[in-house]
């Protein structure tokens, strides 16, 4: 894989706990800041911004 350009989260406070995106090609790759090379997740730009729309809008799906 290339290498990739994380972005971190605007609503990330101090510390580890902070989302990371970075696109590559048609794949959102999203990781957590503690340890960004233990798990990363592949998803779609489409699946991405529903996912976004949805915490934006305050969507609860419990």
């Amino acid at each position: 894989m290339a290498d990739l350009t994380w972005q971190k989260s605007s609503y990330c406070a101090q510390g580890n706990s902070c989302v990371h995106v970075a696109a590559h090609g048609n794949t959102v790759n999203v990781t957590e800041s503690s340890d960004p090379t233990a798990a990363i997740l592949h998803t779609t730009p489409t699946a991405w911004a529903a996912l976004l729309r949805s915490l934006k809008a305050g969507t609860n799906h419990d």
